[in-house]
């Protein structure tokens, strides 16, 4: 059985204020797509690896694809109107090609993601049927009803951040989203896989991940990437961890 990254790579750009899309600016001279397409190319246990990109876009991310030599890529497609429906149309397309395997939903602008994270996360799924990959709370978490008052406090230990990968057999993802499209085709109050599944009363497994693996969605987050973005020092401190 294979293990497919599906990346998603839809985003306008229009939080950051930004003319290009998120996903091709570039940090150290590369674009953030390319240095995420980069780390699934050359992780041993990723076998191909699909992309769902503003149709617009396609053609030029299809020559970056060939410069950097993302050999790995066997498809990319125009994504849809919202983060959903373009890993919707990214898991169609890797479904025509094959039966089942396991899939690594990942977004185009997280490109922080290391080997050690993939492969926790295909060993989840194999154990347990799914990996959501999240990172530990560490500020004191906050309930608001209404952004004004504080109306619960939960326990930190208890409070996790959603990150990517998330990862499922194909099958299984696939059935969700073609359910749920009958009777809430705009994903409403949808935001990721782990959120279709939950909603469905598929069991999630949690996979700790790299606190640092952050997404680029403001201004804000692009300089924080900029400025920890991987060194050969940072490669290593990760090496070192168990």
């Amino acid at each position: 059985m294979k293990n497919i990254a599906v990346i998603f790579a839809g985003g306008t750009g229009q939080r950051m204020g930004s003319d290009i899309p998120k996903q091709f600016l570039k940090i150290h001279g590369k674009e953030i797509i390319i240095h995420t397409l980069e780390v699934f190319n050359e992780c041993n246990e990723i076998d191909e690896i699909y992309i769902a990109c503003i149709k617009e876009w396609i053609d030029y991310l299809k020559k970056l694809v060939e410069k950097y030599t993302i050999t790995k890529v066997k498809n990319i497609v125009a994504g849809g109107n919202s983060g959903q429906e373009s890993i919707f149309i990214g898991l169609t397309e890797v479904k025509k090609n094959n039966e089942n395997a396991i899939v690594l939903i990942h977004d185009g602008v997280r490109p922080l993601i290391d080997n050690k994270t993939i492969s926790n996360c295909i060993n989840s799924v194999k154990k347990y049927g799914s990996a959501i990959t999240v990172s530990s709370c560490f500020e004191t978490p906050i309930i608001s009803n209404d952004g004004k008052k504080v109306d619960n406090m939960p326990e930190r230990k208890k409070v996790f951040v959603a990150k990517a990968p998330q990862c499922f057999y194909l099958d299984d993802i696939y059935k969700t989203h073609l359910k749920e499209r009958k009777i809430n085709p705009n994903y409403t109050d949808i935001v990721d896989s782990c959120g279709l599944m939950f909603k469905n009363n598929f069991d999630c497994h949690l996979i700790e991940g790299n606190r640092n693996n952050i997404k680029v969605t403001t201004s804000e987050d692009y300089c924080t990437l900029i400025g920890n973005y991987i060194t050969e020092d940072y490669k290593q401190f990760l090496a070192t961890q168990k």
